[in-house]
Formats: C-alpha cells, sequence, structure tokens
C-alpha cells in the first residue's frame, strides 16, 4: 500500500509542469509586455479616428498570454489572480500611458496617437498587429 501512495504521488507531483523559476506572474515579461502591448493598442484605437484595434486579434493574444503562463506552470488561480489584481491592473496600465507617450502620443492631440499607430504597424510590432 506504501508502495502505490508513493507512486501516485510521485505520478501526481510528475504531472504538474516545473517553473525554472518561482517567480511573480507580473514578473513574466512575455506576459507583462504582452498586455502592455495590447493596452497601448487598444488605447490607439479608442483616440485615433483613423485606426481602430483589432479586437478578435486582442482576445486571441491574451488567450495566448494566458496560455503561456500555464504552459511555465501558473495554476488557474494564479492566473486569475493576476488579471484580477486591481494594482496590478493599474501598474500595466500606467506603463502602457508611459509608454505611448515616449512613442510620441500626446494626450488631446489625437493625430499624434494615429501617427505612433502607423509606425508600429509599419514596424509590424505587437502593437501594430492589434491595429488597422
Amino acid at each position: 500500500m506504501e508502495k502505490i501512495l508513493i507512486l501516485t504521488l510521485g505520478l501526481t507531483f510528475a504531472a504538474i509542469p516545473a517553473r525554472a523559476n518561482e517567480v511573480p506572474l507580473s514578473n513574466v515579461a512575455y506576459v507583462s509586455e504582452g498586455i502592455i502591448a495590447t493596452g497601448i493598442a487598444y488605447e490607439i484605437g479608442r483616440v485615433c479616428p483613423s485606426l481602430t484595434a483589432r479586437v478578435l486579434a486582442g482576445v486571441f493574444f491574451l488567450y495566448d498570454l494566458q496560455s503561456h503562463a500555464y504552459d511555465l506552470g501558473y495554476s488557474k488561480a494564479e492566473v486569475d489572480g493576476f488579471i484580477n489584481d486591481k494594482d496590478e491592473k493599474a501598474r500595466l496600465e500606467a506603463t502602457a500611458r508611459e509608454r505611448l507617450a515616449a512613442m510620441g502620443a500626446v494626450v488631446g492631440q489625437p493625430e499624434s496617437y494615429c501617427v505612433v499607430g502607423r509606425q508600429e504597424i509599419a514596424l509590424e510590432s505587437q502593437v501594430g498587429k492589434l491595429l488597422r
């Protein structure tokens, strides 16, 4: 009986994906940077009258980020906790706004958002892939 219990526990733990580093999901660059890029594209699409955010592409990209987190071994509870963390949301939104401003977007000047958006589309960046 003891051997069966040990074997069962061993198989259970072997099925749990191991993470190379026990780091908060907020420190996983692919996930954080993806969310920031999505936020930038959303804001450009919201402000620039000649560009729109590709909503479906954005949703699929966010699902890709979620899958990536799962593939790294983060649990559904960890991913949901990250997604629903108000402080983390505020941090990512602030970062997206700072980067958007650094790219040349000026609040109150919609055309500046359009210029940034067209540049990102031309660069085929993640932001640009989420715009049309």
